[in-house]
């Protein structure tokens, strides 16, 4: 009974006495798991303070800032770097892997809903010959890399562990975690598989003054972004997971990207090689007007940041440089290294103090329940504010020298599953297309020929990593569209 009044006189004083307003229609099974659900906000008055300070943020936020693109010492055009460069740093990647310093952490946490499916993105089939998920593709290129690594160094199969530890959110859990066990974990030792769930927040009305109803003893509540990681990695104790395993680099990235290169020993070696706290890829902004956040310096704190699209100004987006290329075009793709020594160091910080983690706001169409009527409402216009956290806020609390940031092709590691079928770009369509003309690319090099011009071959994980070990299976073979090698 104490709790019970505790946590409403907290939730009154900060305002939100409108929650219990059916309090007493509920059954006292129902008042329990409201109040376990509302304990989960400790402090509610500070949050609403908190949404306020986003609010505002979000209405000033930074168009004034000057920024610069990041400086030579720490940005690296892998497009312009020389080979000899690229091999030391891929095979000082493979040492780490050798040793089984490397983990994955895949951010896995979203839903399918704009690609009409109520399942995990990782689940989804854009449709490729040998119909693979995006899941099954990123695990078994982990295998591939496991592989080669073994027999590079001439260790015995088995001997190389890269642990992946996958985020989920409370709606994509229980099936990401049933569509691994159902097919096997994709050839990954369960062992070295860890699911573990980003956390939530709570969402407001328009004016953030009021945190809205889902049900009479449930409040609306949606994953906090993908900088919800540092807390979900404290919170469900991966950080002494890394220690225990002796693992410390981590590979970060999002479940939607078909073409990345997971655990890349390359960016493993620039990144570990140049002591870098946290690092990050990049690809080359395609023109002036695409609507992609940018990786930059700002002059003020001389820290790297990333600006939304949004927030810089035309002029800054069209700025050339005397050899024609955008000014500012090193377009964030989410694709990250930490060290882990810096991850057991900072994130408790972090979630101690959010300055360096502020809040942002998504003004959505939210359904809700209607205090007035006490009916279920699904709006046609924004109605609420779901708050979430962006992972790239931590860059501005690492220093430029032990910071890095890489440059690489486009066409070899990003084409990202955003829109639904029915759209051209970043959707199943370009992503099929995209993976199979990467995959083609290597039969042709390797001297694969092409039964047409437009034959286009799918060449699975398990088979080749990054187009290594084809030759002998290609040269001189005739390929028809649709093949899977």
């Amino acid at each position: 009974m104490t709790k019970s009044i505790d946590i409403k006189e907290a939730y009154t004083q900060a305002g939100q006495g409108h929650l219990f307003m059916f309090w007493d229609e509920l059954s006292e099974d129902e008042q329990n798991s409201f109040l376990e659900q509302l304990s989960k906000l400790s402090n509610p008055s500070k949050f609403i303070s908190e949404v306020s300070q986003a609010i505002q943020f979000s209405a000033n936020n930074s168009k004034s800032r000057k920024l610069s693109p990041l400086p030579a010492s720490c940005y690296t055009s892998n497009l312009d770097v020389d080979s000899k460069t690229s091999l030391h740093w891929t095979e000082f990647g493979f040492e780490q892997l050798k040793q089984n310093k490397v983990g994955i952490i895949l951010m896995a946490g979203g839903q399918g809903t704009r690609l009409g499916s109520s399942a995990p993105k990782g689940c989804y089939d854009v449709g490729l010959p040998s119909h693979k998920s995006l899941f099954q593709i990123q695990a078994e290129r982990i295998v591939r890399l496991k592989q080669l690594t073994e027999s590079k160094f001439g260790l015995a199969s088995g001997s190389v562990s890269v642990p992946l530890y996958v985020m989920t959110s409370g709606p994509t859990r229980v099936a990401t975690e049933t569509f691994f066990s159902e097919h096997g974990y994709f050839g990954l030792d369960k062992a070295d598989v860890t699911f573990f769930n980003q956390g939530v927040l709570p969402a407001v009305s328009l004016d953030g003054k009021k945190l809205l109803l889902d049900s009479k003893n449930s409040i609306v509540e949606s994953p906090d972004g993908n900088g919800g990681l540092y807390k979900a990695l404290a919170d469900n104790k991966i950080i002494e997971d890394f220690k225990r395993r002796g693992i410390e680099h981590i590979h970060m990235y999002c479940v939607d990207n078909i073409l990345v290169k997971v655990g890349d020993p390359e960016f493993i070696g620039y990144s570990a090689l140049r002591n870098c706290d946290v690092a990050t890829k990049v690809v080359r902004k395609r023109d002036a007007n695409e609507s992609v956040g940018l990786v930059v310096l700002n002059e003020a704190t001389n820290s790297p940041c990333v600006v939304e699209y949004s927030e810089i100004s035309k002029d800054l987006s069209e700025m050339t440089e005397a050899d024609g290329k955008l000014r500012f075009r090193a377009a964030n793709i989410v694709n990250h290294y930490y060290n882990v020594d810096f991850l057991n160091k900072m994130v408790p910080q972090w979630i101690l103090s959010r300055k360096d983690l502020p809040y942002h706001i998504a003004k959505k169409k939210i359904g809700v329940l209607d205090t007035v009527s006490g009916k279920f409402v699904k709006p046609t216009e924004p109605n609420g504010i779901k708050m979430e956290q962006f992972i790239f806020d931590v860059f501005p609390g690492v220093s430029l020298d032990k910071f890095g940031c890489l440059e690489v092709e486009r066409n070899d590691e990003f084409s990202p599953l955003k829109n639904g079928p029915d759209v051209a770009n970043d959707s199943p369509i370009s992503c099929k297309s995209n993976f199979l003309k990467r995959s083609t690319a290597w039969v042709v090099a390797n001297g694969g020929i092409l039964e047409t011009e437009d034959s286009l071959v799918e060449v699975s994980p398990l088979t080749s990593y990054g187009g290594e070990g084809l030759k002998n299976l290609v040269a001189g073979k005739t390929f028809k569209n649709g093949d899977i090698l």
